[in-house]
């Protein structure tokens, strides 16, 4: 395994940062509206959230792909770091809620009397920055320890991050937890002193989502490129064998844990302002598994498979719910079962695959070839080819 990023790679980082970063906010900001090329405000938006989506997505394969820890939870971790950051931008909308009152509209709704105490600290902007990585590590950080030192693993641990986000969700809906209940967070108007809902600040947060992006993928590409990397690698594959090596695999799995967890809560983050609403329909368990489709479809322990899934999965599903609305779920469905039967390397492994399909069939007809058996095939059709017509007289063949 190579210690330093490819050069094809690294040219493709380079191309990706020019069009996230550069191209694609241009033709948003500078390209007339009359224009073929121009990017409307929620074209920019809508890639926003695919782009938020990717980041999940490799944190789920920093687990699954590299580790092979499948977590049905992750969407969890992506909704807590939404929720500290969404807490922050309620609290910046003061008087200009629908009750023109200090207090939240739901909490005013609700009839609470003041703010309650841990909100308070949300009204710095950087203490809210704090809690999307510090409040999802250390439940990631909680539950992994006890997890992992018990040695669950496999469908176990699976059922039991399904399990784990379920019963948040469940206590995210009520409305005495003070997070909104149902409806959850929404409503924002101002970020960092700017208007959240303006085409400029939409385009601020489209670049820091894409830099976010390139960092995480730069990041996650250095792990797995390190000595850390291969014992990560040699725990998915045989984590008996690194036991018997003298590695603690439970405190590779953690960190590995807590890192995803992380990278999820910023993913969610800054998809909060660019959707302009959290509500605990995120962390149901049903979008941690599109979470593992995406990764699926993408190329499982790609890292650059996850960003192709998440993209073409979403993008996918926002034409097929206008076009099929009711069709989704089974055009989800079929899509996954023909992944995993016939392209277990998912769409970035798809050329790889046709290439060695097509040097197999090649070799094969080369041996046939060699070993005289065409040529013999096509002697014996034109031996046992009927005579023509006419050519048949009183039984004999003239």
């Amino acid at each position: 395994m190579q210690n330093s990023f490819r050069k094809a790679e690294l040219w493709g980082i380079g191309i990706g940062a020019i069009l996230i970063l550069g191209i694609l906010p241009a033709l948003n900001a500078f390209v007339p509206e009359t224009s073929v090329f121009h990017l409307s405000d929620f074209t920019i938006n809508l890639y926003g959230k695919y782009i938020c989506y990717a980041v999940l997505a490799m944190s789920v394969d920093l687990l699954w792909g590299y580790t092979g820890l499948l977590s049905l939870g992750q969407c969890l971790f992506f909704a807590l770091g939404g929720y500290a950051f969404g807490m922050h931008l309620m609290l910046l909308i003061g008087k200009l809620g629908q009750y023109h009152s200090d207090l939240p509209d739901f909490m005013v709704f609700l009839g609470y009397p003041a703010l309650p105490l841990h909100w308070v600290p949300f009204r710095s902007f950087w203490f809210a920055v704090a809690a999307v990585v510090l409040v999802p590590g250390l439940v990631a950080l909680v539950f992994g320890f006890l997890a992992f030192r018990s040695r669950i693993r496999g469908v176990y641990f699976s059922i039991l991050t399904q399990a784990l986000t379920y019963g948040a969700c469940l206590m995210f809906f009520r409305n005495d937890f003070t997070f909104g209940g149902n409806n959850g967070l929404t409503d924002f108007k101002f970020i960092l002193g700017y208007d959240i809902r303006s085409a400029a600040t939409q385009r601020c947060l489209f670049i820091a989502t894409g830099i976010l992006l390139i960092l995480t993928y730069v990041f996650c590409r250095w792990l797995t490129m390190t000595r850390f990397g291969k014992i990560q690698r040699a725990v998915r594959d045989s984590e008996n064998r690194v036991l018997f090596s003298g590695y603690a695999a439970a405190n590779f799995k953690l960190f590995v844990f807590v890192v995803s967890a992380i990278i999820a809560s910023l993913a969610g983050a800054l998809y909060v302002p660019q959707v302009g609403i959290i509500n605990p329909s995120e962390m149901a368990p049903d979008k941690s598994l599109e979470a593992v489709v995406w990764v699926a479809v993408g190329g499982r322990g790609t890292l650059i498979g996850p960003i192709v899934g998440a993209i073409v999965v979403n993008a996918l599903k926002s034409w097929a719910t206008r076009a099929f609305p009711d069709l989704w779920l089974i055009i989800l469905g079929a899509m996954f079962a023909i992944i995993v039967l016939f392209m277990p390397k998912g769409l970035v492994g798809l050329p790889k695959q046709l290439i060695s399909l097509f040097k197999r069939g090649f070799a094969y007809m080369r041996k046939r070839s060699a070993r005289g058996e065409i040529g013999s095939e096509l002697s014996l059709k034109e031996s046992s080819t009927p005579p023509p017509p006419g050519a048949i007289r009183t039984g004999r063949v003239e």
